[in-house]
């Protein structure tokens, strides 16, 4: 394969927010391209103008750079097929539709939705394939000429030839298809807009893509489009339709499930290296997980893909990659991650100097799995925890708390030398019996509220002896 052959795109639709499904789409383009050392396309498909939720896709362009999938043609970068957004390129599809017309291949169909959805219903009674039955088809050109001389809407339908056609597909092999099973598809709407079906293929032969990388739920399309190809006497692309990502029970990831959107990742303090390196790794197998994108356009194999229908979203391995990642960060540039989420949680953070800030990303780095997660470890130094008896109780036996805590208002005289105190309370604390980590539970409890978190030392030196000794002389 010749590395300048090689151009795939991605073609979202600014309908809604970026989900898990298109960034992985938009991944493996972008992976294959750059493993090729070919030519990754950004293309708007923004023909549904009353469904456009992000209009111009400068959300979508937003996202990609956000997670670092760059592309050398597109909105903004333009390329030699610009304009790349689908609105902008009517003339063009009007110029295609006109050839197909000139061939005798597409006619008009003046069905309405009404009848369409009745021909369906009793298709469907009678256990048939609901499949448009080509009555426009058969019109005389009398009643064809009425239609037009009264104004009847209508749209161009493909009418699809017999026999079967075949694909390759990266990951399935040669993939047949029995066009008898298809139905004459519509290449426009009554506003005489384009469907997608139509516009989609003649963008692909006209940007000359070589690769369509796209997901599992497209196939149904490819039969239609690839006879397109022909209908335009031009090359087939290579397919490779992807595993559709499912939640946990094995139902296809929905809103309603955490993650689905881009955005609740993002808001939620996951790193865009992570994203990508999990969405890159999931439905296979890797000997080193934790990977770049330029090191996974190496590891992994285009030529021998793994078939899969479906993969599973696994939450807990995002969070596992995150953390991961987050403890390559260094604590200058986590610390710029992680401010704007400890501003939004607590304002005064605002007014802190760069050095405490620094010393509290570090105190917490090791511990947290998401960005978000340090506003809940640092909890302690913004407010001072509301601890009851019962709350200790719920981790120390009633004999140990009694003793940790004579042990605590004992020692406390020395928390302005951190290592002292510690050291002091430990050997009290094995002088009487009590497991240390009963000891250190208490204490991380009466500092901060929780009984795990970070170090006890980095908490007495970040907030100071005076405060300590007030949250632990606090009355249990």
């Amino acid at each position: 394969m010749k590395p300048s052959t090689v151009r795939v795109r991605f073609a979202p639709s600014p309908t809604g927010l970026m989900h898990l499904g298109s960034v992985r789409i938009a991944l493996f383009n972008f992976l294959f391209a750059r493993h090729y050392n070919g030519t990754f396309i950004l293309r708007i498909e923004d023909t549904d103008l009353e469904r456009n939720f992000d209009p111009g896709g400068a959300i979508i362009m937003e996202d990609l750079g956000w997670l670092g999938l760059s592309y050398q043609e597109g909105p903004i970068v333009g390329g030699p097929d610009a304009p790349y957004e689908q609105s902008k390129r009517g003339a063009l599809y009007q110029e295609k539709l006109t050839e197909l017309i000139q061939k005798n291949s597409v006619y008009r169909c003046f069905c309405t939705v009404e009848e369409l959805d009745r021909k369906r219903t009793r298709q469907i009674a009678s256990k048939q394939p609901p499949r448009y039955d080509r009555t426009c088809l058969k019109l005389t050109q009398k009643q064809l000429d009425e239609n037009l001389l009264n104004n009847v809407p209508f749209i161009w339908r493909y009418q699809i030839p017999a026999g079967t056609i075949q694909i390759t597909d990266l990951s399935r092999g040669n993939v047949s298809f029995d066009l008898s099973n298809f139905s004459d598809f519509p290449l426009t709407r009554e506003d005489g807009s384009f469907t997608f079906l139509f516009v989609n293929c003649v963008d692909d032969i006209l940007m000359k893509i070589s690769h369509v990388i796209r997901g599992e739920d497209h196939l149904s399309n490819t039969a239609n489009q690839v006879v397109l190809y022909r209908a335009f006497d031009k090359e087939v692309p290579l397919f490779w339709h992807m595993p559709i990502i499912c939640n946990p029970e094995g139902k296809k990831l929905s809103k309603r499930d955490f993650g689905f959107s881009l955005r609740d990742l993002r808001q939620a303090g996951f790193l865009p290296e992570a994203v990508c390196n999990y969405l890159a790794i999931i439905g296979g197998s890797f000997e080193q997980e934790v990977m770049t994108l330029q090191e996974l356009s190496k590891a992994i194999d285009f030529k021998h893909i793994h078939t899969a229908s479906t993969i599973k979203y696994d939450l807990e391995k995002l969070r596992w990659m995150n953390h991961q990642w987050i403890m390559r960060m260094d604590i200058p540039t986590l610390t710029d991650a992680i401010l704007p989420f400890l501003i939004a949680s607590y304002p005064q953070a605002a007014n802190l100097d760069r050095i405490t800030i620094e010393k509290l990303v570090s105190s917490i780095s090791k511990e947290i799995h998401t960005l978000k997660d340090a506003s809940t470890a640092l909890h302690y130094f913004f407010e001072s925890p509301l601890i009851t008896k019962e709350k200790l109780l719920e981790h120390i036996s009633p004999e140990n708390l009694e003793i940790c805590l004579t042990i605590i208002q004992e020692k406390k005289k020395l928390l302005s030398k951190p290592e002292d105190f510690i050291k002091e309370v430990k050997q009290a604390a094995a002088t009487k019996n009590v497991p240390t980590k009963a000891l250190f539970a208490t204490l991380r409890l009466l500092i901060a509220g929780s009984a795990h978190g970070a170090s006890l030392h980095d908490m007495i030196t970040l907030l100071g002896a005076d405060e300590i000794t007030k949250r632990l002389s606090v009355k249990i």
